[in-house]
């Protein structure tokens, strides 16, 4: 598995790198933005481990720029806590979110969870597909297509409307959705499924505002049509 870690604080990209490949993996490393980017283009990456404030291009601005062109995970990395630069951070097409400081061995955890699902989907043999109205879901390729065409999604919005697809007529609660695809809990932090789901309907439905597959049980949660 090759990881690129980017963060302008050398002694932390140095300690991460160190812990990492003693797991096995393969490491590159990056100190600001502007050459994650271009890693990014240049290369095949399994996961993407990014911080937000650096110099050339924040973390937000490369992430926003890497989505153009790849779905690779991405693991954003930041002092701040605030919940509202979590939000920004999964509105600009991050994964996962980690607030500085974090114990190494909480990110070798996220970073696991992460690579396993995006692994077993990767790694399926089975030819099947899902298919409801004009979406379908690949599951052997883990592409949804939409009218035929394929959408773009990040490793967890697929994660996501495969899981709701999968068991349509479900309701599932924010949490369990927490639980379920990210791998573990937000301590209560719930709107990052919000997030997500928003996003898979912009991407996937004729009329977000109304829509017709990813529907809404108010208090309860989230459920797909099938």
């Amino acid at each position: 598995m090759k990881i690129l870690v980017v963060d302008d604080e050398r002694l932390l990209v140095k300690g991460i790198k160190f812990n990492l490949e003693n797991e096995g993996y393969q490491v590159e490393t990056a100190y600001d933005g502007r050459t994650a980017v271009e890693l990014a283009k240049n290369n095949d990456y399994d996961l993407m481990i990014l911080d937000l404030m650096m110099p050339e291009i924040d973390g937000l601005e490369a992430c926003v720029q890497i989505r153009q062109f790849s779905n690779v995970p991405i693991i954003m990395l930041t002092a701040r806590s605030e919940d509202t630069d979590k939000i920004i951070g999964f509105e600009c097409g991050a994964d996962d979110y980690i607030t500085k400081p974090f114990n190494i061995l909480e990110l070798k955890a996220r970073i696991r969870a992460m690579l396993r699902r995006a692994g077993a989907g990767a790694g399926a043999k089975t030819s099947s597909a899902i298919t409801v109205g004009d979406i379908t879901l690949d599951t052997e390729q883990r592409v949804a297509l939409r009218d035929g065409k394929t959408v773009e999604l990040t490793a967890k919005e697929y994660d996501l409307i495969e899981l709701l697809m999968k068991n349509p007529r479900r309701v599932y609660s924010r949490e369990s959705l927490m639980n379920v695809v990210w791998g573990y809990s937000y301590a209560g932090d719930y709107r990052t499924v919000d997030v997500h789901i928003r996003r898979l309907r912009e991407k996937l439905e004729s009329n977000p505002a109304q829509p017709e597959y990813i529907l809404t049980k108010w208090g309860v949660g989230y459920y797909f049509k099938g």
